[in-house]
């Protein structure tokens, strides 16, 4: 019976995706992820483009933490280069921010946010001058 392909119980055969592979629902969790921080960059580079122009934004899944670390969790961080590299790097760790969030419109604010922070931390400016919508922690 090894490799006997099987009809469902309508006999029409196996079924294929619900949706075209560029549709955005197909897109996984992480993917969208992905886009979410590509479009607060760019925006923020629309904005901050010659203060920006050395500054790459990128996701990882989970910050590196030593063992036995007892601090909060990292969800953003600046990496300063070193040489030989050139660009300052501003990572978002994916899952615990998405742990935190509590649904697509708050995790596409806290992303925002977290970009933000790093930024005006990076320009040494306040949050609010680098972007008005900040919306600040303490609120």
């Amino acid at each position: 019976m090894a490799g006997v392909r099987r009809r469902d119980r309508h006999g029409r055969g196996v079924r294929g995706p619900l949706t075209p592979p560029q549709a955005p629902v197909s897109r996984t969790r992480a993917e969208r992820f992905d886009d979410l921080v590509d479009d607060e960059a760019r925006r923020l580079g629309e904005r901050w483009e010659r203060e920006l122009a050395r500054v790459r934004f990128g996701v990882e899944a989970v910050p590196p933490v030593e063992p036995g670390f007892a601090g909060p969790v990292p969800l953003a961080r600046t990496v300063h280069p070193s040489p030989p590299e050139r660009s300052v790097r501003i990572v978002v760790y994916r899952r615990p921010v998405e742990a935190r969030a509590k649904g697509e419109a708050e995790l596409s604010r806290m992303i925002r946010d977290l970009l933000v922070e790093e930024v005006a931390d990076l320009l040494g400016l306040s949050p609010e001058s680098v972007d008005p919508s900040y919306d600040s922690p303490d609120e």
